[in-house]
C-alpha cells in the first residue's frame, strides 16, 4: 500500500469507527459486532504505526491509551471553574428562589443530578478535542488530555457541521460502581487496601501517569455545560439538547421546573431514586434556565448567583454493635468487622460494617455494646463514622484489637509503614491456605471451572489439598465419595484442572499469589523474564530493570522465592505440566545484536512510539532496559515532558542523552 492509499484508508477507517462509537455510546445501539469493531480498530492502529505521519490527535486509536505522563502541565482556565453555593435544606432553596425573583422576576430553572466524580473542562478547536483540564483551584488546573481521551463517551471529533470554531464543555468524570468494585477486588488480590469510594478512585485514575492503565478503568463522563464567547442558545436546557446532538453524553435525568415547588418534587424523587443509578451522586444542581438572565445575575467572588447545589445528607443510621469479629485474608491481613443490629440505610439493610484496622478501632474509641452511626461511603460500603456516647453502657469494656490470630492463635505482626496486622502462619492458618487456592482458581488466574469456595473448603477439611499444587493430584476416586459430588461434577472438576495446564505463563504467575504482583505486573514480568527460573534467580537489581517494577514489588518477589516451601510448590506445578514459561509465540524474537551490552532508560513522551514499543525494540536488538539513572547507563532516550531531575542527573553523570530521531539513527546504523 502506497502513502496515498494508506491516507485514504486511515481516513475511511476513522470515519467508520467514529460513527460506530457515536452509535454505541450516545444512542445505545450497534450495527456491528464487537469483533468487527475491534478488527477495524486493529487495522487502523497497524496503518498508523506504518505511516505515523498520518496519525491525528482525534484518531479513534487514541482511546486505547499507552501515553506515559510524568508531570501534568498547569493550564489557566479561559472561564474560571467556580464552586457552587451548597445547601442541605428546603428552606434555603426557597430563599435562593426569592433572591432570584427579587433581582430578575419569575424564572424557569433546570434541575440536574450532581454526579460524584471529578469536574472536567474540555476545549474543542475546530471540532477536535484540544485539551482536557481538571478544576484545580478554579483558576488553573492540570492538563490530563491523554487520560481523558481514553473515555469512549467523550467525542474526540464533533461529527456535525455548523459548530463554533472554539467552545468549551464542562462535565463530571466518574467511575461506575461496577468498575469500582472490580478495582477493589483487584487490590485485594494483590494484598492492598481497597479504595474508599468511587469519587476518590476516579480522581486517582484521572491523574495516573500511564493512560493505558486509565483506559482499562472504563471511566465515563456526563456533560452538563456549554461555554462559548457568544451565546447561540437562549437557555441552558436548549444548550443541553445541542450538546447531545453534537454527540456528547448528557444525562436524561435533568428537568425544567417553572416553580420552586417543582424543584422540591424533583429533589424528593431523586432522594430515593438515586440509589438505583449505576454511579455515585451527592446532590442536585439548580440553575436559572435563561442564559441572558444568568449573565444579568452574575457572580460573587466564589460562586454564581444563578445556581445553587442541594446536597444530599449522607444517609446515616444509628444501631448497636452486637459483636466484632476478625477476618483473615489470603495475605494474612486481619480485618475487624462489626456485626450490627440490622438497620435500613440508603435502600438496603445493613448488618455488617468494616472497621478497617486497629487504628480505626482506636480512633472511634469503641466499647462493647456501643451504639454507632453508620453511613454508606460512596453509597456502597457501610462504614462506622462515630459512636453515640449518650447511649454508651456504663463501665463497658474498651474493644482492643487482637494480639493473636483468631484462627490459628499465632502472634500477629505489623509490617513497618502499614496499618494492618498480619498472621505470619501462612502455611498453617486455614483461611490463608484456602484463600490462596481460591485466588489461584479464579477467572483472571487459572480459570478452573467446576470449583468454588465451598468445594475448596470441603477439599481442605478432608485433607485432600493443602496448597494449589495439590489440585493437580486429585483423582476420580477421591472426589466421587465426597458429599454433593456426582459423576458429572467430578468429571467437570477434573476436566477444569486438566484444561488449566494450558493457561499462559503470565496468568500462572498472577495465580501463585506473590504479594503486589497483580495481573498487569505478572504480564510484564512474564514478558521480561520469559520463564519462572529466570524470575526465581533474578536479583533485586535485575528485577528493577523490568518495566514498571518498583522496589516494593522487587523486594516482595525476592522474599517469596527465598522461602523453600514456595520453591517446592513451583517444582510440583512444573511436574504437573503447568506452563511456567512463555510459549514460542509469546517470546520477543531477537532481530539483531546492535544494542548488545548497551543499557537504556526511556523517559518522556514520544511522537512515533509509545514507551513500551521503544523498550521492545531495544530488547529485540540485544539491549537492556534500566530502571534508573546510574553511572553504568549508556543512553537516556529523552522525549517531551521528561522529568527535570532525571535529565539533570544524567547530565551530571555524563550519560549520553539522545532524542527519538537520534535513537532511530542509532538503530538504523
Amino acid at each position: 500500500m502506497n502513502k496515498n492509499e494508506a491516507l485514504l484508508r486511515i481516513q475511511e477507517l476513522s470515519k467508520i469507527l467514529h460513527y460506530h462509537n457515536n452509535l454505541y455510546y450516545q444512542k445505545d445501539t450497534s450495527e456491528i459486532s464487537d469483533f468487527e469493531f475491534d478488527t477495524l480498530l486493529a487495522e487502523l492502529i497497524a496503518l498508523e504505526k506504518q505511516f505515523p505521519e498520518y496519525l491525528t490527535t482525534d484518531s479513534p486509536s487514541q482511546r486505547v491509551g499507552g501515553t506515559i505522563t510524568k508531570e501534568f502541565a498547569s493550564v489557566t482556565h479561559k472561564y474560571p471553574m467556580l464552586s457552587l453555593s451548597n445547601t442541605y435544606s428546603e428552606s434555603e432553596i426557597r430563599e435562593f428562589d426569592e433572591r432570584v425573583k427579587k433581582s430578575v422576576g419569575a424564572v424557569e430553572y433546570v434541575c440536574e443530578m450532581k454526579f460524584d466524580g471529578v469536574a472536567m473542562s474540555l476545549t474543542y478547536m475546530n471540532g477536535i478535542l484540544s485539551h482536557a483540564v481538571t478544576r484545580g483551584d478554579g483558576v488553573r488546573g492540570d492538563d490530563v488530555t491523554h487520560n481523558i481521551k481514553t473515555i469512549k463517551s467523550i467525542p474526540l471529533k464533533i461529527q456535525t457541521d455548523n459548530i463554533p470554531a472554539e467552545f468549551e464543555v464542562r462535565g463530571e468524570v466518574y467511575l461506575p460502581y461496577e468498575m469500582f468494585e472490580r478495582i477493589n477486588q483487584e487490590r485485594e488480590d494483590i494484598g492492598e487496601a481497597p479504595l474508599a469510594n468511587p469519587r476518590n478512585a476516579a480522581s486517582g485514575t484521572v491523574k495516573m501517569q500511564d493512560s493505558g492503565v486509565v483506559a482499562k478503568r472504563s471511566l465515563d463522563c456526563f456533560i452538563y455545560s456549554l461555554l462559548q464567547d457568544s451565546t447561540t442558545q437562549p437557555t441552558h436546557s436548549a444548550a443541553l439538547k445541542q450538546l447531545k446532538e453534537w454527540g456528547f453524553r448528557v444525562s436524561d435525568s435533568y428537568k425544567v421546573c417553572s416553580s420552586v415547588d417543582e424543584i422540591i418534587e424533583y429533589i424528593n424523587h431523586w432522594s430515593e431514586a438515586r440509589f438505583n443509578l449505576p454511579l455515585a451522586t451527592d446532590g442536585i444542581v439548580i440553575k436559572v434556565n435563561d442564559l441572558h438572565l444568568q449573565a444579568e445575575l452574575g457572580m460573587t467572588a466564589k460562586s454564581p448567583r444563578w445556581a445553587i447545589a442541594y446536597k444530599f445528607k449522607a444517609e446515616e443510621a444509628s444501631t448497636p454493635i452486637i459483636s466484632v469479629e476478625y477476618q483473615v485474608g489470603r495475605t494474612g491481613a486481619v480485618t475487624p468487622v462489626a456485626n450490627l443490629k440490622p438497620v435500613h440505610l440508603a435502600g438496603t439493610t445493613v448488618k455488617r460494617a468494616t472497621l478497617h484496622n486497629a487504628n480505626e478501632i482506636e480512633r472511634l474509641d469503641l466499647h462493647e455494646g456501643d451504639t454507632v452511626f453508620v453511613e454508606k461511603g460512596g453509597e456502597i460500603i457501610p462504614k462506622i463514622t462515630r459512636v453515640d456516647l449518650s447511649k454508651r453502657i456504663p463501665n463497658s469494656k474498651t474493644i482492643e484489637f487482637l494480639k493473636n490470630c483468631p484462627i490459628c492463635s499465632s502472634h500477629l505482626i505489623r509490617i513497618e509503614g502499614e496499618a494492618a496486622w498480619y498472621c505470619p502462619n501462612d502455611k498453617g492458618c486455614a483461611p490463608q491456605i484456602t484463600g490462596k487456592i481460591e485466588h489461584f482458581i479464579q477467572r483472571k488466574a487459572m480459570n478452573i471451572d467446576g470449583i468454588g469456595s465451598e468445594t475448596i473448603e470441603l477439599l481442605y477439611k478432608k485433607e485432600l489439598i493443602k496448597n494449589v499444587a495439590d489440585l493437580y493430584t486429585l483423582t476420580y476416586d477421591q472426589l466421587i465419595n465426597l458429599d454433593r459430588f456426582g459423576e458429572k461434577s467430578v468429571t467437570n472438576v477434573l476436566n477444569g484442572i486438566e484444561a488449566s495446564k494450558q493457561t499462559p505463563f503470565k496468568s500462572v504467575l498472577f495465580a501463585i499469589g506473590i504479594r503486589y504482583v497483580g495481573a498487569t505486573v505478572a504480564e510484564k514480568l512474564a514478558v521480561h523474564f520469559k520463564n519462572i527460573e529466570s524470575l526465581q534467580h533474578a536479583s533485586e537489581e535485575a528485577l528493577l530493570q523490568a518495566p514498571e517494577i518498583g522496589i516494593k514489588i522487587a523486594q516482595s518477589i525476592r522474599e517469596w522465592f527465598s522461602i523453600e516451601d514456595n520453591i517446592q510448590l513451583i517444582n510440583k506445578l512444573k511436574e504437573s505440566g503447568v506452563k511456567l514459561e512463555l510459549s514460542e509465540g509469546e517470546i520477543i524474537k531477537q532481530e539483531s545484536d546492535i544494542f548488545s551490552g548497551k543499557s537504556f532508560v526511556i523517559s518522556g513522551v514520544f511522537e512515533k512510539y509509545e514507551r513500551d514499543e521503544l523498550k521492545e525494540i531495544i530488547i529485540k536488538n540485544g539491549g537492556k532496559i534500566s530502571s534508573g539513572i546510574t553511572g553504568k547507563l549508556d543512553y537516556l532516550v529523552a522525549g517531551d515532558n521528561m522529568g527535570p531531575a532525571k535529565l539533570e542527573k544524567a547530565q551530571k553523570l555524563n550519560i549520553k542523552i539522545i532524542s527519538e530521531a537520534e535513537f532511530e539513527t542509532l538503530l538504523n546504523a
